[in-house]
């Protein structure tokens, strides 16, 4: 299988993914914890049915010492008992975030509340972005039809 194009060979594509990555980017430089982006990152994905950042952040989460209990429960993350309750609120605000077109009145005040319970004005801001960035990456993944399996971990920065 072969991506139906390569974004890095068009000059165009390849100036917008150098600022989209150096986003992503800037999440390591904030107080929201790895395991909670990776977290993100997975769930996203997951409903964007985008094999490429699945691959990716599963294993950078199993690296950086996830478990694959944790990993695998994401998709259940509501049944799961493995979570805490400030994941299970980033969570949900993924899964908001990632669903706008499912929810005429976009974020629920609701899920903001219960999410800003947990995480402070400067989280907040690092998991909306994160948010915003993987469901980035995923539309281009999942138009481009780029194939998953072989992410080696590090492999994009």
């Amino acid at each position: 299988m072969n991506a139906r194009l390569k974004p890095l060979d068009s000059p165009v594509a390849a100036k917008s993914l150098k600022h989209i990555i150096a986003a992503g980017n800037a999440l390591k430089e904030s107080t929201l914890p790895l395991a909670t982006q990776e977290l993100v990152r997975i769930r996203a994905s997951q409903i964007n049915g985008c094999a490429g950042c699945l691959d990716m952040h599963t294993k950078e989460a199993a690296h950086a010492g996830e478990s694959a209990v944790r990993i695998n429960l994401v998709a259940t993350w509501r049944e799961a008992t493995v979570f805490t309750d400030a994941e299970r609120a980033a969570l949900e605000l993924t899964e908001q975030g990632t669903r706008i077109a499912d929810a005429a009145g976009g974020v629920p005040d609701e899920v903001w509340a219960n999410t800003a319970q947990y995480y402070d004005d400067d989280q907040l801001a690092a998991l909306v972005c994160a948010i915003a960035v993987i469901n980035t990456f995923n539309r281009l993944n999942v138009i481009i039809q780029q194939p998953a399996g072989d992410y080696q971990i590090g492999m994009h920065g």
